[in-house]
């Protein structure tokens, strides 16, 4: 069509309150909002592609989308356009046209994860985005040690969640970056990689928790990432941010 452009996105949610990004019957996703206010704007369906899904309660600071529409009136006026008509828990942080071979999700180099934890309980103004160690306090030594042992290529299997695809799908993934941080009763997890499966960031996680607690040893985890058998829990959605999609046209590769 003449006039059609494709415009790349960059978007912020709270997604507590949310049945995650991928539209579902029902119309409650951030996918679904996102579209909603789009068809507002072009007078016309429009159809959004993400650069992941996250899952319901899941965060996200760098969530990236594409679609294509007839807007004569440049990206700033698009922009402020969709700065307003959204829920306050979802915010267009960027907009920019773009080359039609961009794909928000194919043309990905990787991502960057965040997840906080918090020794104890959270104050009213963090419990949302945390999982709360109300227990003992775990041992952050071995869970740093265990974080260093996800870097590099393996076999995730025994951290992803079967969804119905895996006919097609392979568990290799490369992780570039796997650190734990502390400050105070803070615990802050941080993760760049090539890609992810299903739940596989909150398994991670479950997984340093469970050798906090002395429930796993750090051989459970070796054998797990050799073998891709083994069984972590998903640590709960709230401490999970999707931070940041690379792409290689970005200065600043994984």
């Amino acid at each position: 069509m003449e006039g059609l452009c494709r415009w790349k996105c960059l978007c912020a949610y709270d997604g507590t309150d949310y049945n995650g990004w991928q539209s579902q019957i029902g119309g409650n996703t951030i996918q679904d909002f996102i579209e909603r206010r789009l068809s507002e704007v072009f007078n016309e369906r429009i159809r959004v592609h993400g650069a992941g899904r996250t899952d319901a309660g899941v965060h996200a600071r760098g969530q990236v989308f594409h679609f294509d529409g007839n807007w004569p009136h440049g990206a700033d006026k698009l922009f402020r356009a969709l700065r307003c008509g959204f829920p306050r828990t979802i915010q267009i942080r960027h907009i920019q046209r773009v080359d039609g071979s961009f794909h928000a999700r194919f043309s990905a180099a990787g991502k960057c994860y965040i997840y906080r934890l918090y020794l104890g309980f959270a104050d009213p103004f963090s419990h949302r985005y945390c999982w709360n160690l109300r227990s003992a306090a775990p041992d952050l030594a071995a869970m740093a040690a265990a974080a260093h042992l996800f870097r590099g290529k393996h076999s995730f299997q025994a951290f992803a969640k079967k969804r119905g695809e895996e006919h097609e799908e392979t568990f290799i993934r490369t992780i570039y970056r796997s650190e734990l941080r502390r400050c105070g009763k803070k615990i802050t997890y941080i993760t760049e990689g090539e890609g992810y499966l299903y739940k596989m960031v909150r398994r991670m996680v479950g997984a340093l928790v469970d050798i906090g607690r002395e429930t796993r040893s750090l051989d459970d985890l070796i054998t797990a990432l050799n073998s891709g058998t083994g069984n972590f829990q998903a640590a709960p959605a709230a401490g999970l941010t999707l931070n940041r999609v690379f792409y290689w046209s970005d200065a600043q590769k994984p």
